[in-house]
């Protein structure tokens, strides 16, 4: 499981229970503090060591950093003491055999201070609950002992190494400044959520995740050191933290399902890159993105990031779930964006792209087209990007299953805006979802001020409900406003960092502006991640188109698959892309003969055919006419003639007289007539 079927996880072997035992257990002196007030305790003073034992010199309360079991001591009747494994927050972990059952390693863990109450009430909760627990990423407690006066937890021993030794051990092979993988660090996100989303779907909170208490054992990863966890309901018990990752709110309200998935997002952050400062200057920040390489690479992960990890808990994800899913759409993101491949995958919140926007072709020899002096198509590349193809072309939020119309709405076939409206106002019911229906339909049918009233009684009805935000970015790009546009749907890319079709719409609105090297960004990232966006291929072109790089946007033309519809039209601008609009100057043999065989290639109505044929032939004439040839002894066809100017003309003249008689019009007729005219070859009579 661990990677979600994308990325491979190194394993990490499991480790020999006995060879994990320390052989000198003691606390380092600087992470001796005090448990009531958290004072230093324990501390070297003029060349002394610190004790282990004694009372703490601000408040007076006592403290102890000395285990308390040796190997040989029998627990609770039947769990043999190997040795200790580690120290935390609560108390040391001992290594020991249960031998009532097949003499299996388990782990006892114990109080660190049995004096505190504190300790000893979190203990005391743990067995309530925590044997209960079933997860495969949780560590499996079997049961609770208690032996001279103190208590201990006896837990499922898990063989491996934790998040924070994995991220050390690659700072030490590669310089402070190295981090895990991305891939890697969102997959054990995606665990953790998982185990979390567990516990707080049967009323518990972890309240204290770091790196520290997650371990990776061959392919698996699971959570440890369960002694923060409490219930949702809880307001009595003490709050377990740790600086660096607990949320900002914890002091006043206490814990929450938010302030776990806050942990989670801090963690993440101090995987996946240099975090400096995050338990001083950034305790409570990310820093800034231009100060983060790996931000600046991947957009989508740093908003994710800060969503997670927002100060106020109610602008954060509400659930472990919630995250999860766009944490796996930022993944596929991510590792499209390292190797190349595609990762789509459908959306837990928009449908397929129904429509597309800016694939129509435009023919280069109509009555309005024509030839320039050197031969060239006046017609642009490509068909410009209009504001109510665009906003018509993005994906549709998900109907939601519980609305009362749900199932008159997905039996609607109707795809004409006209017949769709009439259909929704002869819904049974004028529900949610019937109404947010309408509103698409009206801003299709250009009713831009009826989507509005709509959309305004919407708003008032539930003001938290996204999909009204997104109608509205819809309806300002119909209207030709691409910057309002852009404002909302740049709001909920941060709320769906995982989502394509924000980003498809950020695309859309920065190509109407104008604002090309950003509408090109989001194009590419969309289509990389998911070529069911064939919009994105198409306007990805286009910004290539404008930066004046032409092999670019035919090879993402070409990147278009066969099976999809629009196949055919990028293979047309793939043409027009190698010939129209460039002088002699600008073309090679090369390139005309692969437009050429590209052409040859398509199956393509009469018509067509012979319209692109003659802007290919016209641009080799052009070429041939400014004293260019082929090398010797190279003889290359191009749509099945010479690449010579006396076969050129007659090839091209046979082409126009076809599209003349196909013409629909005199003008027209007229007009490719005269152009076959003009380029048949001379002769002597």
């Amino acid at each position: 499981m661990l990677g979600a079927g994308l990325v491979d996880v190194p394993p990490v072997p499991a480790r020999d229970p006995a060879s994990a035992i320390m052989e000198k257990p003691e606390v380092p002196e600087n992470r001796r503090y005090c448990s009531r007030c958290d004072e230093k305790v324990g501390r070297s003073r003029d060349g002394r060591p610190g004790r282990t034992e004694g009372f703490c010199a601000n408040c007076g309360h006592p403290f102890s950093f000395t285990p308390k079991l040796h190997a040989g001591e029998l627990i609770g009747g039947q769990y043999e003491v190997l040795g200790c494994l580690a120290h935390g927050g609560l108390g040391w972990v001992y290594l020991a055999r249960d031998h009532n059952v097949s003499d299996r390693w388990i782990v006892l863990k114990g109080l660190l201070d049995t004096g505190d109450a504190d300790s000893l009430a979190a203990a005391t909760a743990e067995r309530a609950f925590l044997a209960e627990v079933e997860h495969p990423n949780i560590v499996k407690i079997y049961n609770f002992v208690r032996h001279d006066d103190s208590g201990y937890i006896v837990m499922e021993y898990v063989g491996g190494r934790s998040l924070k030794d994995i991220l050390l051990s690659v700072r030490r092979e590669h310089g402070d400044g190295a981090a895990l993988p991305l891939g890697q660090v969102i997959a054990y996100g995606l665990e953790v959520l998982s185990a979390l989303g567990y516990l707080h779907g049967v009323g518990l909170l972890y309240c204290d995740f770091k790196p520290d208490n997650a371990i990776q054992s061959e392919e698996q990863l699971k959570l440890i050191d369960l002694g923060g966890v409490r219930r949702a309901f809880d307001v009595d018990s003490p709050i377990f933290g740790t600086p660096g990752y607990q949320a900002p709110e914890i002091g006043s309200r206490g814990p929450s399902i938010t302030s776990d998935l806050y942990t989670v997002g801090r963690t993440l952050a101090v995987l996946s890159f240099p975090f400096r400062g995050y338990t001083g200057r950034h305790l409570r920040s990310l820093p800034p993105r231009e100060e983060v390489p790996l931000f600046q690479r991947h957009e989508s992960y740093h908003r994710l990031l800060r969503r997670a990890t927002h100060p106020d808990p109610t602008r954060r994800f509400q659930s472990a779930a919630e995250m999860a899913e766009q944490l796996t759409g930022v993944l596929r993101e991510v590792l499209s964006a390292e190797d190349g491949r595609p990762r789509p995958a459908p959306s837990p919140l928009f449908g397929q792209e129904q429509q597309t926007a800016g694939t129509d072709i435009v023919g280069g020899l109509g009555p309005a087209g024509g030839q320039n002096g050197s031969g060239t198509s006046h017609a642009p590349i490509l068909a410009p990007l209009e504001p109510g193809a665009a906003a018509a072309a993005l994906p549709v939020p998900l109907v939601s299953g519980a609305d009362p119309a749900a199932a008159f709405l997905a039996g609607l076939t109707a795809r004409d805006p006209g017949d769709l409206a009439a259909a929704l106002s002869a819904a049974p019911v004028a529900s949610r979802e019937v109404r947010l229906a309408l509103v698409r339909v009206r801003i299709e049918l250009g009713d831009l001020d009826g989507a509005h009233r709509l959309l305004e009684e919407l708003a008032v009805e539930d003001p938290d409900d996204w999909r009204v935000d997104w109608y509205r970015g819809v309806r300002a790009l119909a209207d030709g406003r691409g910057r309002d546009a852009s404002a909302v749907f740049n709001d909920l890319y941060d709320l769906a960092p995982g989502e394509q079709a924000p980003k498809l719409a950020l695309a859309f609105c920065n190509e109407l502006m104008g604002v090309i090297p950003q509408a090109d960004r989001f194009y590419e990232t969309v289509w990389r991640t998911d070529p069911t966006h064939v919009s994105a291929a198409f306007g990805l072109a286009r910004t290539r188109l404008a930066t004046g790089d032409r092999g670019a946007a035919e090879r993402v033309l070409d990147s278009v698959p066969r099976i999809s519809s629009h196949y055919l039209a990028a293979q047309l601008a793939a043409v027009a892309v190698a010939v129209r609009g460039r002088g002699p100057a600008d073309l090679n043999a090369p390139t005309l003969i692969e437009a050429g065989r590209r052409l040859a290639s398509l199956r393509l109505d009469t018509e067509r055919a012979a319209a692109f044929a003659a802007e290919v032939l016209e641009a080799a004439l052009a070429w041939v006419r400014t004293g260019r040839t082929l090398p010797a002894g190279v003889r290359q066809p191009i749509l099945g003639t010479g690449l010579d100017e006396p076969s050129l003309r007659v090839k091209l003249e046979e082409t126009y007289r076809v599209l003349a008689k196909l013409a629909d019009g005199a003008e027209h007729r007229h007009l490719m007539v005269r152009r076959a005219n003009a380029v048949r070859p001379r002769t002597l009579f």
